[in-house]
């Protein structure tokens, strides 16, 4: 690869527009590919070395709250002097490669729509080891946001009818039709789709504001409401209980839903005695005009499957809620 390939290519990809000065969108084909696929750009000899292994160690690191591992994007490589034609039309990708100068560069809609391409450029492979390590979060964030944009759209094509949740607990969601209405009543709904092996489900229902208390028991104090639900309304054989699983700490971030603060749950649900178990994400809302929490979780059941796909749906649904 030429030292100045990639920073040539930056210069022809940037300033490919109009002449307002502005990129011509109209012009753009649509983007495919997979949700979560990611290509990679990058000639042979890198991936097969060092960048390549810094690549994968960081954009195909496992997904958080899955109990097994599977990665964050599922990656394909490609050389330079290949990716035209159709591979440009891949929503998200990855270009790493040798230049004049170091830098990274976030793009949208390059050569499709929606689109958005991470440029890595570095004047040695040791200098693009770095731009790696310390650029991964802002690139993933992007890719993230564009896939879950995406996963949302694919979802409004076909949507449920779900009146009755906004009547009753103020929450209006966007729901693929392929679901359907499991259990509800005035304070909890329970939404469920049939997989071929196993099923994935919403909840949506109430909590009394007073049990999450401060910030050093907040992570308990979630297990604590969701599994006070999960083993009273959620039916099971034989008595046993729907809970967290004890074994697995459970990951937590501060969020937000539809602009308001949220808790954000990851882990591992189990069914106490049954050897049944599968991941959750759990968002928690703030809701002082009515004096509650409305808890929004979503958990997959789905034995011998992969569960990173089945999980994002959950989060792309549970991120279209809006609140009165």
């Amino acid at each position: 690869m030429k030292p100045l390939y990639l920073a040539i290519l930056f210069l022809a990809t940037l300033t490919s527009c109009n002449d307002t000065g502005k990129r011509d969108a109209s012009l753009l084909k649509k983007s495919v590919g997979n949700i979560n696929r990611l290509l990679v750009i990058t000639p042979n000899d890198f991936w097969n070395a060092e960048v390549g292994e810094a690549i994968r160690d960081y954009f195909a690191a496992p997904v958080e709250g899955l109990p097994q591992d599977e990665p964050m994007f599922s990656m394909n490589q490609m050389p330079p002097e290949t990716f035209s034609d159709f591979a440009r039309s891949n929503r998200i990708f990855l270009q790493v490669g040798i230049g004049k100068e170091d830098k990274v560069v976030i793009k949208n809609d390059v050569y499709a729509k929606p689109q958005v391409g991470a440029y890595i450029v570095g004047t040695s492979k040791e200098s693009i080891i770095k731009l790696i390590e310390e650029n991964y979060k802002q690139i993933i964030e992007s890719f993230h946001e564009t896939e879950l944009m995406e996963k949302q759209r694919r979802i409004n094509v076909s949507l449920m009818k779900l009146d009755s949740l906004q009547s009753k607990l103020g929450v209006k969601l966007r729901v693929p039709s392929a679901y359907h209405i499991a259990k509800q009543n005035d304070t909890f709904f329970w939404l469920r789709k049939e997989l071929k092996e196993g099923n994935n489900n919403i909840m949506v229902y109430t909590a009394p504001m007073n049990m999450i208390g401060k910030d050093s028991t907040v992570v308990a104090d979630i297990i604590k409401i969701r599994d006070s639900i999960g083993s009273k309304l959620l039916p099971v054989e034989d008595d046993d209980l729907f809970i967290t699983e004890e074994a697995y700490a459970p990951y937590f971030f501060n969020s937000s839903l539809d602009g308001r603060p949220a808790y954000e749950t990851k882990g591992i649900w189990e069914v106490k005695g049954a050897w049944m178990s599968g991941p959750f994400v759990n968002y928690i809302v703030k809701d002082e005009k009515h004096n509650r929490y409305i808890v929004l979780e979503g958990f997959t059941h789905a034995p011998s499957v992969e569960k990173r796909d089945l999980q994002f749906e959950l989060q792309a649904i549970l991120n279209s809620a809006k609140f009165e």
